[in-house]
Order: structure tokens, then C-alpha cells, then sequence
């Protein structure tokens, strides 16, 4: 008898023993995921995300993984995401990756100087992220993201923005406004003092004109001089990129002299001020050009056809610079309806009536 029971404590140990060598060996021996993907859903349990492990071998079986993470406290920490392991990587390592969120990231690039159109565009097309709004107007997005009173031109900060799997286009969405409200803040509380614009939101407005008009990146604060120059004399902005968006789909490329003529809101050739919305979505440059603009009595200016401008004071030498830039020495009455304040950015304008 009593050798029996000896027997069976040894046994017990002998088990023990054994059992706690293919633990530790199980979580600690390098595992083989090669380069495939692993994808975490939400709602994803740990034993069953450690099966579809086992079950494409990765780990030799669940039960120890699952063990792991309950001694360790981390049964319930599984993130959802798509997952890419290490070879040579340990169950444990494998085990604090999840816990960590290290997950597989994907990136889409808003651009500066891009649409709202655009923007919802490139988030269509954005791999691995989840579509919520394919196919919604531009007011029901607005109205999604809690803002069905705003505009969404302009209000959408560019830049690059990283997701993983499982996460939506209006969660970049956003984040990409909440960015853009905060700079605009920041940007409006350290603005120069006494220029003509009245608010925020008048800031974001020219800076998305400024945004389209650049060329080269060291003519910002000189093309938002000239802009504000104008808008403390009282004359018309006259920007072709205002005129371009309120032509909306009727744009082919060009802009022609009927098109300058057409009154719409966006005209800044027939209106005098700022057109009701921003035009594009501007970057942090191009308000910071507006609230600090350069230093200039710049009122013109005209494209050299290499990206930069021609900066004139006088109608006179502006016209100057058209004749040299824009008409190759060929004198040409070539805007007889516009009035003597125009800023002829003839580049982009079809002569042809």
C-alpha cells in the first residue's frame, strides 16, 4: 500500500516535471510563421485566434498558448488588427506583439491642395480599409462626422494618416478635421495684427486660394501678400482656382474668357472679397503664409510657365510681365472686359472667347 502511493507521487511529480518541460518549451522555442499575415477580428476570442495559429502551424498546439496568456493576466488583451510575426520569435513574444497592438500599418497620403472630393476618393481607394461612406453625399459625411452644418472643403487637415485592418474611413476622416481645427486654432491665436480677415474660418478660406496658386513653396508668403493687399485696398482676389471650382464638373482644363465673365459665388473676377468657402484643403504653409504674409506692395502677378510668378506694384508693370511671360512678346488685348485691377494668370486661359 504504502509503496503504491509512493508510486503514484513520484508519478505525479514525473507528470508535473514532464508537463512543465513542454511548457516551457512550447513557449519558448522558436516558431515558423513565415511571411503570411494573421488577421485578429474584432471580437476574435484568444482560444480561437490560438487554434488558426496551431491549425496553420505556427504553434505546435493551442492549449499552451491560451495557458500562457491566462497565468501571464493577458486572456483578455487580444487586439484586432492584421498581424505579422518574426521567424524565430517565441511564443511569449508572440504573445506580447498581440498584446501591444503591433500591428500590420497601411498608410493613405491626403494631399495638400486637394479637394474634399479627392480626399474621400483616395480613402475609397485605400487598401485593407473599411468603407463607410462609398457612395454618401458630401453633406450626409458631414453629418456622420457630427459637422452637418459645415462645409467640408477646407476643414480636412493633409497629410499622411496610418491604419491598420478593421479600422474606417471615417475614423481617418476625423482625425484628419480634429487635426485641422487645432492648427487653424493655433495657427488664428498667433496671427499678425490688423489683417483684413475677421476669423478663423476666413484664415482657412484664403489659405486654400494661396494652397492652389503655389508653384514653388518660397512664393507662398509673396502670393499671400499680394491676396492681402488686395483685400485692404477692396480690390477683386480675381484667382483662377476660385473661378475653377465654382465651374465644378463644367471644368475641361481650361478657363475661358465667358467662364471670367459668368457670375457665380466663387468668381473672385466679378466679386469683390473672399468666395463663401475655402476652394481646396491648404496645409499648414500655406496658413501660416496667410497670417504672416511677406512684407510686399506686390499687387500682381503673372506665371513665368516654370511654376514661379512675376511680382508687379503698378498695372503698368504688370502688364509688362504678361506681355513678356504669358503673350511671347505679342501684344494682345487679350481680357478687354476685366477690369485694370486683374491679377492674369493668362496661363491657364484659353484666348479664344
Amino acid at each position: 500500500m504504502r509503496t503504491s502511493i509512493i508510486r503514484i507521487i513520484f508519478g505525479v511529480i514525473g507528470l508535473f516535471l514532464i508537463g512543465s518541460a513542454y511548457l516551457l518549451w512550447s513557449w519558448n522555442h522558436p516558431l515558423r510563421p513565415g511571411s503570411e499575415t494573421y488577421e485578429v477580428k474584432p471580437g476574435t476570442s484568444l482560444r480561437a485566434f490560438a487554434r488558426m495559429l496551431s491549425a496553420r502551424h505556427v504553434l505546435p498546439e493551442s492549449h499552451s498558448f491560451v495557458l500562457l496568456a491566462h497565468l501571464t493576466g493577458h486572456d483578455r488583451a487580444l487586439k484586432s488588427g492584421e498581424y505579422r510575426f518574426r521567424d524565430g520569435m517565441s511564443a511569449r513574444e508572440l504573445l506580447d506583439q498581440i498584446i501591444a497592438g503591433r500591428v500590420i500599418e497601411y498608410s493613405v497620403v491626403l494631399v495638400e491642395g486637394w479637394t474634399f472630393g479627392q480626399f474621400l476618393a483616395a480613402l475609397t481607394a485605400a487598401p485593407k480599409l473599411g468603407r463607410t461612406l462609398t457612395g454618401k453625399s458630401h453633406e450626409a459625411v458631414m453629418e456622420r462626422l457630427g459637422h452637418s452644418d459645415e462645409h467640408p472643403e477646407g476643414r480636412f487637415f493633409p497629410d499622411t494618416y496610418y491604419y491598420s485592418a478593421g479600422q474606417t474611413d471615417i475614423m481617418i476622416l476625423a482625425n484628419a478635421y480634429d487635426k485641422m481645427q487645432q492648427l487653424l486654432q493655433r495657427a488664428w491665436e498667433g496671427r499678425e495684427n490688423n489683417l483684413p480677415l475677421n476669423n478663423p474660418y476666413e484664415a482657412l478660406i484664403l489659405a486654400s486660394i494661396v494652397e492652389k496658386e503655389t508653384g514653388q513653396a518660397n512664393e507662398r508668403g509673396l502670393i499671400a501678400g499680394v491676396f492681402i493687399n488686395r483685400l485692404r485696398l477692396g480690390m477683386r482676389l480675381q484667382s483662377d482656382p476660385t473661378v475653377i471650382y465654382g465651374m465644378g464638373k463644367e471644368f475641361d482644363g481650361n478657363i475661358r474668357l465667358k467662364d471670367l465673365r459668368n457670375d457665380t459665388p466663387y468668381n473672385t473676377y466679378t466679386r469683390k472679397g473672399l468666395p463663401p468657402t475655402p476652394v481646396a484643403m491648404p496645409g499648414k504653409e500655406a496658413l501660416q503664409a496667410v497670417l504672416h504674409p511677406a512684407a510686399t506692395k506686390a499687387l500682381y502677378f503673372v506665371s513665368r510657365g516654370d511654376g514661379s510668378h512675376e511680382f508687379s506694384s503698378s498695372l503698368e508693370e504688370h502688364n509688362r510681365a504678361v506681355l513678356k511671360y504669358q503673350l511671347k512678346g505679342k501684344s494682345r488685348n487679350v481680357f478687354p472686359s476685366r477690369a485694370p485691377d486683374a491679377v492674369g494668370h493668362t496661363s491657364k486661359i484659353k484666348l479664344s472667347p
